[in-house]
């Protein structure tokens, strides 16, 4: 068997080795040898047991795969998602929508593979996604959706591949590198003679995802294939038109409707006739960790995973969109990272909010007080208090709302986990919000 990591090598087993630091290369080659590898891939070097150079390890090593699993892959129906955001809910609603439909899907991000109730965390390299293909083939899956991130184009994870169809979301820069364009439109030159690319019309930077030999579906403007209209914001779901379909999506956030589209739209694609899709959309449950709202007697706990300055403003935007009452948000920031940030959210949160109450969220090795304090420093009101500790902080703001208040929980969506130092502490934002809402 051929392998790409050392921990993994069983006697007999031939080791390649990947692009990457040339000290740490030879010591993954001492350390296959160690274990029993019989044959060594590498790009330069003689070594004790059979040596083959190679210019490009990667490519051979996608050629090895695409040999070893071509007759297979040609079973199974691979749907790429590219952009800068919302690939993750995309990911989640086409795959809700396509298991509703029958169709059985597995989808696979950057660290982790879902196939109906089994996950597995992962590190995705090329390695494991032809094994996560072949492994959603041998659980009868029809179809199997990857997100695409720039990184892993870049580093050539997803050579060899050719997708049925590639959803385009949006690209949120406002000066991209032409670098960094031509790695996200790689995808669009990996897609079959037959297949889709799916393209939000709405996004600046469109027309670099279009390419004459690929079946291009536009969505979002009034000359797009897809066109949305008549949009109604509510508490509790979004209402709109889709050409002069009505839909009903029990979801919060205008942004959603464009990531819908992209699941309708591929479902459509996939030849999928309307009354069914429409049946399916019904079952579509909101995506843990973004925007998830909870009602609380009639006002609503909106929780999501937004940590960032940018994240957080967009969060606050959507939720202006439909809010009615006061908005409330529960914030804190991770310890160890983007630390010039701290003052900038403080007080875009209390000038952009009604009310704020500060607490901690993964402090790590940093003093709470202390990130929190920075947090404030540059805070000219008092619309806000400090409740370290997040358990009290959340029952504390479910406690104050009142008819049609919105709380936002902001920063750790649907994370399981408070890192304190060295303790990784079982937290969940869900299972305390459920601890105090009442219907």
């Amino acid at each position: 068997m051929l392998r790409v990591n050392p921990k993994e090598i069983n006697p007999g087993d031939t080791f390649l080795t990947l692009p990457g630091d040339e000290e740490e290369k030879n010591k993954n080659i001492e350390d296959a040898i160690d274990k029993g590898a019989v044959c060594i891939i590498t790009d330069k070097g003689e070594y004790e047991v059979k040596t083959i150079i190679t210019n490009d390890t990667k490519t051979y090593l996608s050629n090895y795969l695409k040999e070893l699993y071509y007759e297979k892959i040609e079973k199974i129906k691979l749907i790429g998602i590219v952009g800068t955001t919302g690939k993750t809910i995309t990911e989640d609603l086409i795959a809700q929508m396509l298991n509703n439909l029958n169709s059985k899907t597995a989808y696979l991000n950057e660290q982790e593979f879902y196939i109906d109730d089994y996950k597995k965390e992962i590190k995705l390299d090329i390695y494991k996604v032809y094994e996560c293909i072949n492994k959603a083939i041998d659980e009868n899956c029809d179809n199997i959706i990857i997100e695409l991130p720039s990184n892993l184009i870049k580093e050539r994870q997803f050579e060899g591949l050719r997708f049925d169809i590639v959803v385009y979301t949006n690209l949120i820069d406002d000066n991209p590198s032409e670098e960094y364009i031509n790695t996200k439109i790689e995808p669009f030159k990996m897609i079959k003679k037959d297949g889709y690319a799916i393209i939000n019309k709405n996004d600046k930077y469109y027309d670099k995802f279009v390419f004459p030999q690929n079946n291009n579906i536009y969505f979002g403007t009034e000359d797009s294939n897809y066109k949305i209209s008549n949009i109604n914001l509510k508490y509790d779901s979004i209402e709109f038109l889709i050409n002069n379909q009505k839909i009903e999506l029990k979801m919060l956030g205008s942004y959603n409707i464009y990531n819908y589209l992209a699941a309708y739209i591929t479902a459509k694609a996939l030849k999928y006739d309307d009354e069914d899709i429409l049946e399916s959309t019904k079952k579509i449950n909101q995506v843990k960790g973004t925007f998830y709202g909870i009602k609380h007697k009639d006002s609503l706990v909106i929780i999501d995973s937004a940590k960032k300055f940018k994240q957080i403003s967009s969060i606050i935007k959507y939720t202006k969109e439909f809010s009615i009452g006061r908005i409330i948000t529960i914030i804190g920031c991770e310890g160890d990272k983007n630390k010039e940030e701290r003052p900038k959210i403080g007080k875009l949160v209390t000038q952009n909010t009604d009310y704020v109450i500060f607490t901690s969220d993964n402090p790590r090795y940093e003093e709470e007080a202390n990130i929190i304090n920075e947090m404030i420093k540059d805070v000219n009101g008092d619309n806000y208090e400090i409740i370290t500790n997040r358990k009290e902080a959340i029952k504390k703001g479910i406690s104050i709302l009142k008819e049609r208040d919105i709380l936002l929980l902001l920063g750790k969506g649907n994370e399981e986990y408070q890192i304190i130092g060295n303790d990784k502490l079982t937290f969940s934002d869900y299972k305390e919000v459920r601890k105090h809402v009442k219907k």
